[in-house]
């Protein structure tokens, strides 16, 4: 019996070591292990957005370009709000740089006239200096047309701001892109309105879809107005989801749509334009929001 019992303790401690031997071989990634899973890659961190930069490049429209701000049916680029030198306006340029920097390190592509179908070719202009920052103000012009059905589709301007920086990234590829919302066309047509001079000239086709019988309450008259401003506010929409797509751009979050001016940020030429008040008042919002850390 003792014999059978000390076979029975040594059957019993070669079992239990086996065992653990298993359950040891699992524990280390075995034959019997669950594959390992691959760890997932870490998210590319967004990079910081610089509010210093070192230049600056302009595109867009006649805002851009200072037209009627200085005299009558003419560019007057030395008070633009993005690039301009003068000491009234204080632009972006000079408020980033310095005036003599701001002389050397900044440039101005807009065109007067401008729509969203010509920007991509300002942004390849701009792309060729190679710019740490460029400024896009456009789409008025896609609104202000001789009548609402001539107004550009959104779709068409969300093609062609999509095709512009693609432009840019292709030349200029970490190049930040500071976005400025489309102003506020209706509440231009109520500030102007007061003024007998401005409708006369609005009269000359100045941006007909809005301006047009600016006296006029009727319905045909409300409901044209509210068009224009509904498209206005789908291209403000479409400037904000593709430069959200983008890392090095921002949006101005509808600053310049929501700037409630009054007639003295009017050009009273055409009471349409900024005037040079007007255009110092583009160039803080927009110092603004380049800077901004957030």
């Amino acid at each position: 019996m003792r014999k059978q019992g000390h076979r029975s303790r040594a059957v019993v401690a070669v079992l239990t070591a086996a065992l653990v031997g298993v359950a040891g071989c699992d524990a280390v990634g075995g034959d019997s292990a669950a594959p390992t899973q691959k760890a997932k890659p870490s998210p590319k961190p967004t990079p910081a957005w610089d509010s210093s930069p070192a230049s600056l490049a302009a595109v867009g429209d006649s805002i851009t370009r200072g037209f009627d701000a200085c005299g009558v049916l003419t560019d007057c680029p030395d008070v633009s709000w993005a690039t301009g030198s003068s000491a009234q306006v204080d632009s972006l340029a000079v408020r980033l740089l310095g005036k003599a920097r701001a002389a050397e390190r900044s440039w101005n592509y807009a065109v007067s006239g401008a729509r969203m179908a010509d920007l991509s070719a300002q942004m390849s202009q701009a792309a060729s200096r190679a710019p740490a920052l460029v400024t896009v103000m456009v789409g008025a012009n896609d609104a202000c047309r001789d009548s609402t059905a001539a107004m550009t589709p959104v779709a068409d301007f969300r093609a062609g701001f999509e095709d512009a920086l693609s432009v840019l990234r292709e030349k200029a590829p970490k190049a930040q892109v500071y976005v400025a919302s489309v102003p506020n066309l209706k509440r231009l047509w109520s500030q102007g309105r007061t003024n007998p001079m401005g409708k006369q000239v609005w009269k000359l086709g100045v941006c007909p879809s809005m301006l047009a019988d600016a006296d006029a309450l009727d319905a045909a008259a409300t409901e044209r107005r509210n068009t224009v401003q509904e498209r206005v506010e789908e291209y403000n929409a479409v400037l904000q989801q593709v430069c959200g797509k983008d890392a090095h751009c921002r949006y101005d979050g509808g600053a310049v749509y929501d700037y409630r001016f009054g007639t003295d940020q009017l050009s009273h030429w055409d009471w349409f334009h900024p005037s040079v008040n007007g255009q110092a008042r583009l160039a803080e919002i927009a110092y603004r929001k380049v800077t901004s850390v957030s």
